[in-house]
């Protein structure tokens, strides 16, 4: 660009006249010169987006007209209206309406977030944020995993260093709490406490963790100094309360977390003892969180929540209450078929990272974890020390399968949980939808796999309750098994050190002229054996068991009940076939029965259905529609008479089939074949 000068030979030229003639040239250079064009229009490319300020006038999901009492909270800031420029055909990116800098949360709040990589607020803890930090009582209510936990931890942090609590918080040693949040489990309370620990440290609160199990003299010890935030289970902290540990005249927020489980885990009166004993609750601000709102819920929120409560439903009236970031597989599979089948499914769904199992049973929990390479049992006859190194241990990637009973289905936020498997459906969909909702948390998604017996299932009502539509598959084949898992084998193979080649190199090349195979179907051996895996079995559609073939039975006339088509088949087979059969199920329409045989008897049954009129056995290519049956509560891991493990009805000792009677295990029905078989000497593990 040329330099630019301005002289006069007047020399009485007003300096001011001279400064602006000189801007006026800059200008107009600018204007033409293709440099200055060029730089001025890149920065308004990179312009950012203005905001202009309207007022707080953001709409909320509520189902209460009235709103909440005044408070005495001069509001800081207002709702952000975005305004997005184009230039040249280019849109301005919006930035997140829901980002923490458009809150009213101080700065060393959000240094604590952004630590954790948080930039911005779930959706319910956004639109739940002013109400709470203006004073209400509030209802919150959101499918499980969508952050729950931080929509009240900020506010009520907010509300006692900078908002309406501060000027009445007391402080000093032995002050009373100014809040008090009940939660269902052990794990779910020490989880809410780490979120106040880490998050009220950085503004200067203190909290205490209270529950069953633990040693009582610590948290005694704790109270009595004096502390700010307590959390805890409804009944230890009943005992502190009656002990006169634990004083709630200054109490200022009482929050329940979960409240749909205090219901389910029997916490009832507890509860209700609990938020009885704060008298005053006009100074009191309650807040109520839950995924469902059953009777009791809402009874509690009528009984203590004040009238001019706030209602936050982000689930309302739709049926899917389930996480929708989680693909939901349902998928036959026998008692007996369970530990040939889940070491299958965790290598083709996890994508290597962790797993949840659900079992009904502490026993089954014990069992299964035992096999499984790894894997540790989590329930409630393990110790609180042991169950809290279970779960530092899982969080941290020690190992990656975890196997429990109810007691790690609600509250767990473990990052990575990519896949859930819950060994049966489990009684109730409200068990169903916060199981699978430990996978697809936080935005992410994931995988819930349930196993059922299709003579004692309700998948349907667990579909039709929670909204859920199940994808139905079989269980995982040959080729998916080999895929997952050559893909580990083939990056541990390209991983060799390249110095290994000349050593090995004149045996590959013997190898390749005298097999009579090429070269990729060799390489399709060696993955193969790499992993495991030296020849491939076939599973029935029915029971997943391996090396069995699913058949359907139809005798011209209407199979209303198993024992009909078992008459059926006595009449064309000896009974010692008949005896072999396992899972028989009806199918959906009355005219059929389903069962699973051993892959060698097959020819057997086809060629029977010559010996009688009108009857017609055939092999299943697809498993049709069948009749479910709700299954009794707690009859899985029956195993007999006695306590049972992974057992069925009556066959079968532990894990090696044999004689039937008390020990349940992985056996069938009949015969006793449980057990499974390795893939490699003998032995998977």
């Amino acid at each position: 660009m040329p330099s630019l000068s301005l002289t006069s030979n007047n020399s009485s030229v007003d300096p001011k006249k001279e400064k602006k003639m000189k801007k006026k040239i800059v200008l107009d250079t600018q204007e033409t010169d293709p440099l200055m064009v060029s730089i001025k229009k890149e920065k308004k490319k990179e312009k950012r987006k203005a905001v202009e300020f309207d007022g707080d006038d953001e709409e909320r999901s509520e189902t209460s007209s009235e709103l909440c009492e005044p408070v005495n909270l001069k509001k800081k800031s207002k709702k952000a209206k975005v305004v997005e420029e184009e230039e040249d055909g280019e849109e301005v990116k919006a930035e997140d309406p829901n980002a923490v800098t458009r809150f009213r949360i101080s700065e060393p709040l959000r240094e604590a977030l952004k630590k954790r990589g948080i930039e911005a607020l779930f959706p319910i803890q956004a639109r739940t944020f002013e109400d709470i930090l203006n004073g209400c009582d509030l209802v919150g209510r959101a499918r499980t995993g969508q952050g729950k936990t931080l929509a009240f931890v900020l506010p009520i942090l907010e509300s006692l260093v900078n908002g309406p609590a501060k000027a009445s918080r007391k402080t000093g040693y032995g002050r009373p709490p100014s809040v008090l949040v009940l939660l269902p489990t052990r794990e779910l309370a020490t989880q809410v406490f780490d979120d106040f620990r880490v998050y009220g440290g950085a503004v200067g609160l203190n909290s205490c963790c209270v529950y069953g199990g633990a040693s009582y003299q610590p948290q005694e010890l704790a109270l009595k100094r004096g502390v700010d935030i307590v959390v805890g289970t409804p009944g230890r902290i009943k005992d502190h309360i009656e002990k006169g540990n634990i004083d709630l005249s200054l109490l200022k927020f009482r929050v329940l977390d979960e409240s749909d489980e205090m219901l389910r885990m029997g916490f009832v009166e507890d509860v209700e003892l609990i938020l009885g004993k704060v008298e005053d609750v006009k100074k009191v601000q309650t807040l109520l969180f839950s995924a469902t709102l059953p009777d009791w819920v809402k009874n509690i929120s009528s009984r203590f929540l004040k009238p001019t409560k706030k209602t936050i439903d982000l689930v309302g009236n739709e049926k899917m209450k389930a996480s929708t970031n989680v693909r939901h597989i349902v998928l036959p599979c026998s008692t007996a078929a369970m530990p040939q089948v889940i070491p299958d499914i965790i290598s083709c769904y996890s994508s290597g990272g962790r797993t949840i199992i659900f079992t009904e049973k502490r026993e089954s929990a014990n069992e299964l974890a035992g096999l499984l390479p790894g894997a540790r049992a989590l329930h409630g006859e393990i110790q609180q020390s042991k169950r809290e190194v279970t779960l530092s241990g899982f969080r941290s990637g020690k190992f990656l399968t975890l196997v429990a009973t109810n007691v790690a289905a609600r509250g767990l936020d473990i990052n990575d949980v990519q896949l859930i498997i819950q060994c049966e459906p489990p009684n109730d969909v409200e068990a169903y939808i916060h199981r699978s909702g430990r996978t697809g948390r936080a935005g992410n998604s994931g995988v819930a796999v349930m196993l059922y017996d299709p003579r004692r299932s309700n998948v349907s009502k667990i579909q039709r309750e929670s909204g859920v539509k199940f994808e139905h598959i079989t269980a995982p084949r040959a080729e998916d098994i080999a895929k997952a898992a050559g893909v580990g084998a083939a990056e541990t193979i390209t991983q060799v050190s390249d110095s290994v080649i000349p050593a090995f190199k004149s045996a590959a090349e013997d190898l390749l002229s005298t097999s009579g195979l090429s070269a990729v179907e060799l390489l399709a051996k060696a993955l193969a054996k790499a992993t495991g895996y030296t020849e491939i079995k076939s599973r029935s559609l029915l029971t997943s068991m391996e090396n069995h073939v699913t058949l359907l039975l139809e005798s011209g006339k209407p199979i209303h009940t198993p024992s009909f088509a078992f008459s059926v088949m006595r009449r064309i087979l000896p009974e010692d076939k008949v005896e072999s059969v396992t899972g028989m199920s009806l199918t959906a329409d009355g005219n059929g029965a389903v069962f699973d045989v051993k892959k060698e008897d097959v020819d057997t049954f086809l060629a029977a259905q010559e010996n009688a009129a009108g009857v017609n056995i055939e092999v299943v290519k697809a498993l049709p529609s069948l009749q479910e049956r709700d299954r009794p509560r707690g009859r899985f891991g029956g195993g007999g008479r006695g306590r049972g493990g992974f057992g069925d009805r009556s066959g079968g000792n532990r894990f090696s089939g044999g004689r039937g009677g008390r020990g349940g295990g992985f056996s069938d029905r009949r015969n006793g074949s449980g057990g499974f078989k390795g893939r490699n000497n003998g032995n998977k593990w």
